[in-house]
């Protein structure tokens, strides 16, 4: 099925504007982080708009929310050690989790009747749960609907054969109006090695980084502190682990560091690492999860942390020296993210293979901090534009379908 079989119908008109936003969140943060910072930017820029966040986040309901901004908790499932999926909570195999799942969003999406649906990464939602509600939106007509990527995926050879199984390429070419990257091509193009038509890549906007500033920060903690975050947690144990070894190895190092754990460390990973903050008698404080992280950047001297979407756009927007601990499974994205940054001067890296993970490394990294330059020092032309790109796409979008609506 293509655009080009399908006549869309006309969408409701004279009501204000509603964004659907999907983030498919499996594990972690990143996903409902970037979306909620979507939601913010669109419903702050049109007074008249709603957004609703349909997220399988297990930790959605500890955010804020803006005004006219809400969210629908999917029912979530958990990655198994061997790659497969299952019921987080419900008892269910993942058949009919997924199928619950789809059911919801079809749903949501038939009473809500969104102008514009926003798809976060995967084009055809987790397992294709979100396919019946695309190829009803695009049979009904009247809503617009973009894919938007991060700036790295993973590394070229695995990203084309996961989106030929997925049927990725064939759901991003028949569904979307516009497929936004929230990155720079001078710096990335996730999407180099997919076989995407022409018509698609002439549809591509690559949108700059988002910017997280549009938060109200808190009081900051007493300075000065380095910040050392893991982002969710669920794979930081290596990177925590590294910390709290140079600052029992060294009891000179400074400054002291704020460490937030995020949702999904192991609990008895962290009362084994609660154990030993103890013992640091205050060089090192820690706390499990900060909702508003933002305000711990905007204080930092200084940042150690792994490398996702989320955490390299917040050390960006508050231009704090960084130093970047990349993952390098199951994924090659951070590690691919972080060295191009490096290579651009933005931030410094401990690369496992060609620095290795030591106690020696990290103290190394810590002290230079006070000496790293600024990313802002190397900045190219529009990295942070992405939230005016995407309100300016929103706003012709929905131009768009008005006009068609009124044809």
């Amino acid at each position: 099925m293509t655009n080009s079989t399908i006549t869309r119908k006309r969408g409701p008109r004279g009501r204000a504007p509603r964004v659907m936003l999907y983030s498919h969140d499996t594990f972690g943060l990143g996903h409902l982080r970037r979306t909620r910072a979507l939601a913010t930017a669109i419903t702050e820029v049109d007074a008249e708009a709603s957004a609703l966040i349909l997220t399988g986040s297990p930790v959605a309901g500890r955010f804020a929310f803006p005004p006219r901004v809400d969210h629908i908790r999917l029912p979530g499932v958990t990655k198994l050690a061997d790659g497969s999926y299952a019921s987080q909570a419900l008892g269910l195999d993942i058949d009919e989790t997924t199928d619950l799942r789809a059911g919801l969003i079809e749903a949501a999406a038939q009473r809500f009747r969104p102008d514009l649906l926003i798809v976060d990464k995967e084009p055809s939602g987790f397992r294709g749960e979100l396919l019946p509600t695309l190829r009803r939106l695009l049979e009904e007509g009247g809503t617009k609907m973009v894919l938007g990527l991060r700036d790295v995926l993973d590394e070229p050879e695995v990203l084309i054969d996961e989106w030929a199984r997925k049927g990725a390429v064939e759901a991003a070419e028949t569904y979307y109006d516009e497929l936004w990257v929230y990155g720079l091509r001078s710096v990335y193009d996730p999407t180099a090695s997919l076989p995407l038509s022409k018509s698609l890549r002439d549809r591509m906007v690559f949108t700059g980084y988002l910017r997280r500033d549009k938060v109200e920060l808190g009081p900051a903690p007493e300075e000065p502190y380095i910040l050392v975050t893991p982002g969710g947690g669920g794979d930081g144990e290596t990177m925590v682990n590294l910390v709290l070894q140079a600052y029992e190895t060294d009891p000179t190092l400074s400054p002291r560091a704020i460490l937030v754990y995020g949702p999904f460390l192991s609990g008895d990973t962290r009362a084994d690492f609660e154990a030993r903050v103890q013992a640091l008698n205050g060089r090192v404080e820690a706390v499990g999860f900060e909702s508003q992280i933002e305000t711990l950047f905007a204080g930092a001297r200084g940042v150690i942390c792994m490398g996702g979407y989320n955490t390299f756009c917040e050390v960006l927007t508050f231009d704090r020296p960084a130093v970047i601990v990349p993952r390098t499974v199951p994924r090659l994205e951070q590690y691919i993210r972080a060295h191009r940054a490096e290579e651009m001067g933005l931030v410094g890296v401990i690369d496992e293979w060609r620095d290795g993970l030591t106690v020696e490394a990290m103290i190394a990294a810590i002290r230079g901090l006070a000496d790293r330059p600024r990313p802002s020092a190397s900045f190219p032309q529009g990295l942070l534009d992405g939230l005016d790109h995407v309100t300016e796409r929103v706003g012709a979008l929905l131009a768009q379908r008005r006009e068609c609506a009124a044809e």
